[in-house]
C-alpha cells in the first residue's frame, strides 16, 4: 500500500513543442481499476507474517522495531495491535521514522480500512492516504481479526500524492511531482536516474503514437513496472503493470 500511492506519480509527456502531455495534472482515485492479487497477513501468537509483502517478512508484533532486509523504503518494521481489530505498523529507514499505518476491521469483519501517512518524500510533504479493501478468505482459527486475505476495493490521498507535472522541450521530458520525485529523461528509450524515490533508480521513455508513451522503471537495473500513458483532450489515461507483484492498473488524470 505504501508503495501503491508512489506508483501513480511516475509520469511523462510527448516530444514538440506543443505536446499534449505539457501541463499539471491530477489523478482521480475514483477512476482506478486494478487487477490484483490479495494481500495475505497473519497476526497470531505475538508474529505478525507479511506473506505477501515483496520480499515477505515475519516479525514480533510487540510495538518494537523489528529488522527487516530487502526493502527499499524501509529496514525497521513495528507491529502494535491496539484492540482486536486495529493493528497499527509503522517503519524506518537509517533511524528515522518514515511514515505509519492503522488496520481496522469492520464489526462484521468483512472489510478493513487502511489509513496511510507516509513521511518519506523528499520534499517533506506527507502522503496521506486511505485504502478500503475486503476480505476475501479467513485467517488461522485464534488468529487476530487482520488476519487472512484481502482485496483492495478503492482508496483516495491528498492532492500532493496524485498531483503530476510535466515538460517536453525537444526530445527530452521532465516529470516532476510536489512531493520531490521525477526524472529528466531523453524519449529514445535510453535510462536517465530518477531521484526522490528509493524503490526507483532510473527510468526510460518511449514514443509509442502521436499521444501515447512507455515509460519503463528500473530497481539496481532490473524491470520492475511498465507504464502506458495515453492523453485524449484534456485527460489522461495511465495504464500500469507492476512486475514485482504481477499486478495491473489503470486510472484517468485530467489537466488542470
Amino acid at each position: 500500500m505504501k508503495k501503491l500511492v508512489l506508483l501513480l506519480l511516475v509520469l511523462p509527456g510527448l516530444a514538440w513543442a506543443q505536446s499534449a502531455f505539457n501541463g499539471t495534472w491530477k489523478a482521480d482515485p475514483t477512476t482506478a481499476k486494478m487487477s490484483s492479487k490479495p494481500d495475505t497477513y497473519v497476526l497470531q501468537n505475538g508474529m505478525y507474517d507479511c506473506k505477501t509483502c515483496v520480499p515477505p517478512y515475519k516479525v514480533k508484533a510487540d510495538g518494537t522495531a523489528q529488522k527487516v532486509t530487502g526493502h527499499p523504503y524501509f529496514d525497521t518494521i513495528a507491529i502494535k495491535p491496539l484492540d482486536d481489530k486495529r493493528v497499527e505498523e509503522s517503519w524506518t529507514k537509517d533511524g528515522k521514522k518514515q511514515g505509519s499505518q492503522t488496520f481496522e476491521i469492520s464489526p462484521d469483519g468483512k472489510m478493513m480500512t487502511v489509513s496511510v501517512t507516509d513521511n518519506s518524500a523528499p520534499s517533506g510533504k506527507p502522503v496521506q492516504a486511505k485504502v478500503m479493501m475486503k476480505r476475501v478468505a479467513a485467517g488461522p482459527p485464534g488468529s487476530h481479526a487482520m488476519s487472512g486475505s484481502w482485496e483492495q476495493e478503492n482508496f483516495n490521498a491528498n492532492d500532493d500524492a496524485m498531483t503530476f507535472t510535466i515538460k517536453v522541450d525537444g526530445d527530452t521530458l521532465t516529470s516532476s511531482s510536489p512531493l520531490g520525485s521525477g526524472y529528466t529523461a531523453k524519449m529514445d528509450g535510453s535510462d536517465a536516474p530518477y531521484k526522490g524515490d528509493p524503490g526507483i533508480t532510473s527510468v526510460s521513455v518511449k514514443k509509442l503514437g502521436p499521444n501515447t508513451l512507455e515509460e519503463t522503471d528500473k530497481r539496481d537495473g532490473k524491470v520492475i513496472s511498465v507504464n502506458k500513458m495515453t492523453v485524449t483532450g484534456n485527460k489522461m489515461t495511465i495504464e500500469w503493470i507492476d512486475k514485482l507483484r504481477n499486478q495491473t492498473g489503470k486510472i484517468v488524470a485530467t489537466k488542470m
